[in-house]
């Protein structure tokens, strides 16, 4: 049982490592929506182009894909395992005095999160695959104009604040975690680690919160 549960835990860390880089990519991606409008418009329908093209790319994607499922079914697995090992629920457990908020909530952050990738997923993805976009001056799809025209709306701005809120807290805990579970978490340079979790889950959270907050203010004022 002890090793079972060992494995499940290595999958959700090896996983969740592998999202936080994809994060970095993803956000580098998305600063380009910060640019002046006309550049902004060519640049990122240009790499969202490249993203959905390059076969390389294409089988990343898959990585990704299987990851985000992986990841989200052990983690209903653990919690699963923990409730009927402990009787009672994770996310309100008493150990308030020894463990962090994030900590004892990821199952809450956890589903903010995957409904946020539902929405994501479903105003994006799917429609830059499936829909029937106009191209732009370059001839690629204007994804550009789509995400402008979403982040102009505040209750959507709101929805989209509140989840980057929730990754952050997952990601503080869930990247401390990790490092424990792949044996990085080492005493010598623990203090390192916990440095480096929180200036990379700083940068990743306010680095896509400031994105629908610029296009809002930007575009409606």
């Amino acid at each position: 049982m002890k090793q079972t549960t060992l494995i499940y835990k290595l999958i959700m860390a090896t996983t969740g490592l592998f999202l936080c880089f994809f994060l970095v990519i993803h956000l580098l991606g998305n600063l380009q929506l910060l640019l002046p409008e006309s550049q902004a418009r060519e640049q990122f329908n240009w790499y969202s182009h490249l993203l959905s093209g390059n076969i390389l790319i294409k089988f990343i994607s898959y990585v990704l894909y299987l990851s985000l499922i992986g990841h989200a079914v052990y983690a209903l697995v653990i919690t699963r395992k923990n409730i009927k090992a402990n009787g009672t629920k994770y996310v309100y457990d008493k150990r308030s005095k020894v463990s962090s908020w994030n900590s004892r909530n990821m199952g809450v952050l956890g589903t903010i999160i995957l409904v946020f990738l539902i929405i994501h997923f479903k105003d994006y993805w799917y429609i830059y695959k499936f829909g029937n976009l106009p191209l732009d001056a370059k001839g690629n799809k204007d994804l550009y104009a789509i995400v402008v025209s979403s982040f102009q709306q505040g209750w959507y701005v709101l929805i989209y604040e509140i989840s980057f809120l929730a990754l952050g807290f997952h990601l503080l805990h869930g990247f401390f975690s990790a490092t424990r579970t792949v044996g990085l978490y080492h005493p010598k340079y623990a203090k390192a680690v916990r440095v480096f979790g929180w200036i990379y889950t700083l940068a990743i959270t306010f680095g896509f919160m400031q994105i629908p907050i610029y296009i809002y203010f930007n575009f409606n004022f």
